[in-house]
């Protein structure tokens, strides 16, 4: 194959395997993505940072091991991207903010010690919103969506999936603290997998909300984020939250699951739905979407079996003050010292968490854990649940800008997201179909707590009947 024939658009697991049979070497198609991001990201701000010498520094390195025999498995030479909320020893690492512009750490993250372990080559670090709330900092450039330049690219992830649809990584870092795994792979048509609260390492990944944030993946297939997961996940001593248990086995690291049935096949998995829940407000174009991924689930042999989801109304109203709280808490110190330094809306949601009293507080833990205990029972009876990302498809940045003053829309654009970060349960978003003018929509499955294999194997063999994954924004 030559450089020509789109290799920036191959599959995470489809160059791993090339660069490890020596047919590409991890110099050439580090090279080939370094070109394409100097070619496009001007228009396109997916990267906060580009770090193109040390990407060429970890490209040798992986061929000359590769080369020795010492390959150390499907992300080694494969050139990929992290979130800028995780540190790189020495290198920038801002969030999103003008007060962590300067910030060097002396450590890597968790997750960046285990990928550069696993040896992938990490391209740069994707831009993001300020601190990973809502809105970007007014000295930023928001990334700009491939598919439209006038539709929402999603929030705080935002650079990580654009980064993944327009081919200028393999697969991201991504994290996820209401909705920002979820709302960017929909709206940039790539998978987002938000595993369970724990399930990797916080460690050197900036806080917004600790009980909300979840630190997980985006790339173009459920089988490629799985794994980038399988190297990401796992025990740590320096989160003591990180879950002890073993890593399951994420079949994305398995280079001949290539087929329902090399998965397992989807025969007698019990996938909820809430008819009323995922119709009412929802778009005709989002209600095709989830139609036509029950057609495919069906086709793979899984059963639908009809459920009542808890009232996630009060659970949206509950995320933002919790939220609120908890960002008061992680930016104590830096608020407190440079606040002229914020921009308006993250400063806002500090000083709303700082003004909450504890009773508030209180009542908010105990409605959260009736909502978790719910959401639990509900796995009882079913293996998955199948809802929407959001109830309306590629909303515009005119529309999205307009949120502000209008709360029932944002509450509406939180319904099938927030309630999961409460929970932290276990989600995988899967590209499901497009807007007749061409935008993607996706839609949501969700596992019970350590269910993150079970998306990956249900996200592949998906992935395995139709084509949503395989369409791309630009040449």
């Amino acid at each position: 194959m030559s450089l020509a024939e789109d290799l920036h658009y191959l599959d995470l697991l489809a160059v791993s395997a090339r660069i490890r049979s020596r047919q590409l070497s991890s110099r050439e198609v580090t090279e080939a993505q370094l070109l394409r991001m100097a070619a496009l990201d001007g228009r396109l701000h997916s990267y906060a940072l580009q770090r193109a010498e040390a990407a060429r520094l970890q490209a040798g390195q992986a061929d000359a091991e590769i080369a020795a025999g010492q390959w150390r498995g499907p992300l080694h030479g494969v050139p990929i991207a992290v979130k800028d909320l995780c540190w790189v020893q020495g290198e920038p690492t801002a969030a999103g903010m003008a007060v962590h512009r300067d910030f060097r750490p002396d450590e890597d993250a968790t997750v960046v010690r285990r990928l550069k372990a696993a040896g992938a080559v990490l391209l740069g670090k994707t831009q993001l919103t300020e601190g990973a709330y809502s809105d970007y900092h007014a000295s930023i450039v928001a990334p700009v969506n491939p598919w439209g330049a006038a539709h929402w690219p999603g929030i705080s992830s935002s650079g990580s999936a654009v980064a993944t649809a327009a081919g200028l990584c393999y697969g991201a870092v991504a994290t996820d603290t209401g909705g920002s795994i979820r709302w960017p792979a929909a709206a940039n048509g790539v998978t987002g997998l938000k595993p369970g609260w724990g399930r990797v390492s916080r460690h050197g990944v900036f806080e917004l909300a600790a009980s909300l944030d979840h630190v997980g993946t985006i790339a173009r297939s459920a089988r490629d984020a799985g794994a980038l997961l399988a190297v990401m996940a796992g025990a740590d001593p320096k989160d003591p939250s990180a879950l002890r248990d073993p890593v399951p086995a994420l079949r994305g690291d398995d280079a001949d699951a290539g087929s329902p049935q090399g998965l397992g096949g989807l025969g007698g998995l019990r996938i909820g739905v809430d008819p009323q829940w995922n119709s009412d407000g929802v778009d005709p174009a989002t209600q095709g979407v989830l139609a036509q991924a029950r057609e495919v689930l069906r086709e793979l042999g899984a059963q639908f079996i009809e459920i009542r989801f808890p009232d996630a109304t009060q659970a949206v109203a509950d995320w933002a003050p919790l939220c609120a709280v908890e960002a008061a808490v992680a930016h104590e110190a830096s608020y407190s010292a440079h606040r002229d330094r914020y921009g308006p809306v993250l400063s806002a949601v500090i000083a709303a968490g700082q003004a909450l009293s504890g009773i508030e507080h209180q009542k908010i833990l105990l409605r959260r854990m009736a909502l978790r205990g719910r959401v639990d029972a509900l796995f009882e009876g079913i293996d998955l649940l199948l809802t929407p990302v959001q109830p309306f498809a590629a909303p515009t940045l005119a529309t999205i800008q307009t949120l502000g003053e209008q709360p029932a829309l944002v509450a509406m654009l939180q319904r099938y997201t927030c309630p999961f970060n409460l929970t932290g349960h276990p989600t995988i978003t899967l590209p499901g179909g497009f807007t007749a003018d061409g935008m993607p929509i996706g839609f949501q499955l969700v596992a019970a707590h350590r269910g993150e294999a079970l998306l990956v194997d249900a996200g592949a063999a998906c992935q395995h009947l139709t084509n949503w994954h395989r369409r791309h924004p630009l040449p």
